[in-house]
């Protein structure tokens, strides 16, 4: 069907409405590396960040020495915002933590985020 008269709405079925369960998917590739908590720190801290080609190396590197990589885009884009070597956003620390319970079971290491707390009441 032909729309031969300009009526103002766009043409091809782009009604201008954007389904809530999609997301926008960036232009260029983002990725973070993180480093642990080690020598006395308390929550994981940005230890590289970068889009496009840096975002590239970045990932080549993770590769290379064998270290596990998770895809969340949503997360990678807002701690790619946070200075280098800044603790993560308590707003990230969910997300952080269900990604770093799920390195240490794959690197075959004991969970420190699966413990059982006692009642000592």
């Amino acid at each position: 069907m032909a729309d031969f008269y300009d009526d103002g709405s766009k043409r091809h079925g782009d009604d201008g409405l954007t389904p809530l369960n999609s997301s926008k998917i960036p232009a260029k590739k983002t990725a973070v590396a993180l480093k642990d908590s080690m020598g006395g720190k308390k929550v994981p801290r940005i230890a590289a960040a970068g889009r496009g080609t840096m975002a590239e190396k970045i990932l080549q590197l993770a590769f290379e020495n064998d270290i596990k990589v998770r895809e969340d885009s949503d997360l990678a884009e807002m701690l790619a915002t946070i200075e280098l070597d800044s603790p993560i956003p308590s707003e990230a620390f969910m997300a952080v933590g269900e990604i770093l319970s799920y390195l240490y079971r794959a690197n075959g290491q004991d969970d420190p985020f699966d413990t059982i707390l006692e009642d000592k009441s």
